[in-house]
């Protein structure tokens, strides 16, 4: 990725820490079918924050339940985190690569642990949460362009806009955290909108520093 202004690079090649064999012992990754986990129980994930322009963004329900979340989806053995990214964005969303166009993503890795009582004991290797590169994209189509039915397995089955800063305060709560660092960190992409009305400190204090001194990467025109 290039600014349009100005930019920064991610270190090393996008995919590495996902699909290479080269890497040190302590980082590589097992995969049970094409489930990816890495040494240290972590599944490489893509998050999707989709805007549009006003500045709000996209916020969806699962299926059957109370419950909502912007989409996200797991990288699969050899698949770059763009890739994924797309892959995961036609399945939960009908969205196809022209509709979007990608402002940026998050420098490295954001974590979140899952709760003892979501993790699966019976599984090798054992998932303990995800690791997520979280990426921004500006909706270029029309809304008409979303269909949550397009998977035999939809993942949602409604979808609102909703202020930039409301989801880490309704989104499940193991995942507040790194809501709060890719929302922070992705923030000056959109400009004094949406960085103006940052919150002063979020509802928990736990996330008070959270995505601090990041530097988001900004997409390329093309």
């Amino acid at each position: 990725f290039s600014s349009r202004r100005r930019h920064t690079r991610l270190q090393g090649d996008w995919s590495s820490d996902v699909c290479s064999s080269d890497l040190p012992r302590r980082h590589q990754l097992h995969a049970e079918g094409r489930i990816v986990i890495d040494a240290n129980g972590f599944r490489p994930n893509v998050g999707i924050i989709v805007s549009n322009g006003d500045d709000k963004v996209l916020w969806a329900r699962r299926v059957g339940q109370d419950s909502w979340q912007f989409p996200q989806g797991g990288i699969k053995r050899d698949e770059a985190p763009e890739d994924a990214l797309y892959r995961e964005l036609l399945e939960e969303l009908g969205l196809e690569k022209r509709c979007v166009e990608v402002i940026g993503c998050t420098q490295g890795w954001l974590r979140y642990t899952l709760p003892r009582r979501y993790i699966r004991k019976n599984c090798t290797p054992r998932c303990i949460g995800q690791k997520q590169m979280w990426f921004l994209l500006r909706m270029v189509g029309d809304e008409g362009d979303v269909c949550l039915n397009r998977d035999a397995k939809p993942e949602f089955d409604a979808w609102r806009w909703v202020n930039y800063w409301y989801p880490p305060r309704e989104v499940i709560f193991f995942k507040r955290r790194v809501y709060w660092q890719a929302l922070r960190e992705l923030a000056p992409l959109l400009g004094p909108p949406v960085t103006s009305t940052t919150p002063k400190r979020p509802r928990h204090g736990r996330y008070r520093r959270a995505g601090a001194g990041k530097k988001p990467q900004r997409a390329s025109v093309n």
